[in-house]
Order: C-alpha cells, then structure tokens, then sequence
C-alpha cells in the first residue's frame, strides 16, 4: 500500500541489461520502438475533461422548454372564485357526449341546455357579453352575476317547494348535515362536561387529603350541578 511499481518505466533499460550479460539471445521487436517513444514519467494520469463536460457549465436553453399558456378566461376565473369561494365546493360532471358539447351553446343567455348552471357558465356569460356587447369588465361581471343569483334562487325555490309536497304525501328524509353536526357537537360537549366533572372531584379530594393527612376517607359530595 502506498509504494509505486517502476519496473514497467524501466523495460528498455532491463531489456538491454539482460542483452548485455546473455541473457537475451536477441532485442524483442518493440525494443526500438519503446526507445524512440519511452515511457511517461508522470504516475498519475491527468484528468481528460471532454468538450461535453465543458458545456454543463452553462445554463440550460429554454428553448425546448414549454411555453405558459394563458387564456383570457384565466384572469376572469380567478376573479370569480375569489369572490364565490364555495362554488368550488359544488360537485361538477366533466362527461361529454361526443367532446363537442360545448360548440353548440349560446352565451346569449347564462342557461344553456344540458349543462349545469355554475361558475364556468358566469364566465362564459361575461365573456359573450364583453365581446358581442361592448362591455367592459366590471360591467359585464355584475350583469352576469346577477343573472346566476337569480337563477341560483329560482332553482333554492323550487327544490323547497319539491321537498314541502313531498313531506305533504308523506315522504320521509334523513338528517341534514347541519343536524348531524349539531348531534355531534353536542355528544363532544356531554363527554367534556363527565371528563371535567370527574377531574373537579379528583383535585377536591386531593386537597382535602392534605388537611386532614388521612387520604382516601374523606367523602366528598358533588353537587348535581358540578
């Protein structure tokens, strides 16, 4: 470990040495060579960096990167969900037909036939009316959200009118999620109260221990209230 092997660097020399005293009848056929071109004498081969390493120095072309789309319903979009949050919230369904549903929609109006009143369809409606109308943003935006509100609560209307004739024939519907968590909420708070009842008890008892040193018999009375 450690110590370097000259004997290859050493070759000719050795070959001539063994000529000299007879050892070697005759010069190999690469004596004359290994003279002309000997041996290096450096022991540690020099690192070749190569033309391509060389380029990994510079920063990569963005020339095959791809390119960010941008929509002008993009701008619109964020403006929407912003002020209406919960509409993300509302399931959608992305099943077409044959892809090209929405080629035959009229923006003239908000509600279109077989599509779902949502955010997307205010959208849409801002964008019809900024175009074919001449309306800027703003104005655009209040005129179609209001024809969404409208809808939204024609549609609130007639789905409390369903739910009121059908109890009316005797219809029965399970809890709502406002029920559910009102239950739950309540269920929370009784465990609470019990937990926080019995650890009262427990630090009563403990400081009444302390006074009277004889632990464990002294009863306590816990008020109904407590």
């Amino acid at each position: 470990m450690g110590r370097y092997d000259f004997r290859p660097s050493r070759v000719h020399q050795t070959a001539t040495h063994l000529f000299e005293i007879g050892r070697l009848r005759a010069l190999p056929p690469w004596y004359n060579i290994v003279a002309d071109f000997p041996p290096s004498q450096i022991l540690v081969r020099p690192i070749q960096r190569t033309q391509l390493e060389k380029k990994v120095k510079r920063k990569a072309s963005r020339m095959f990167q791809p390119a960010q789309l941008t929509y002008p319903e993009d701008r619109l979009r964020r403006d929407f969900y912003s002020d209406h949050p919960w509409e993300l919230a509302r399931p959608k369904i992305v099943l077409e037909n044959d892809g090209n549903d929405s080629k035959g929609w009229d923006w003239s109006r908000i509600q279109q036939p077989e599509k779902r009143l949502d955010g997307e369809s205010v959208i849409q409606r801002q964008m019809w009316l900024m175009h074919h109308e001449g309306l800027d943003k703003a104005l655009a935006y209040d005129r179609a959200r209001k024809e969404f509100y409208k809808v939204r609560n024609l549609e609130e209307l007639e789905r409390r009118v369903a739910k009121e004739e059908a109890l009316h024939t005797g219809a029965y519907f399970g809890k709502t999620a406002l029920e559910v968590g009102m239950e739950l909420e309540d269920k929370a708070w009784e465990d609470w109260k019990a937990w926080a009842t019995a650890e009262v008890t427990t630090l009563r008892q403990v400081r009444q221990s302390a006074y009277t040193g004889l632990p464990g018999e002294v009863e306590v009375e816990v008020t109904k209230g407590e």
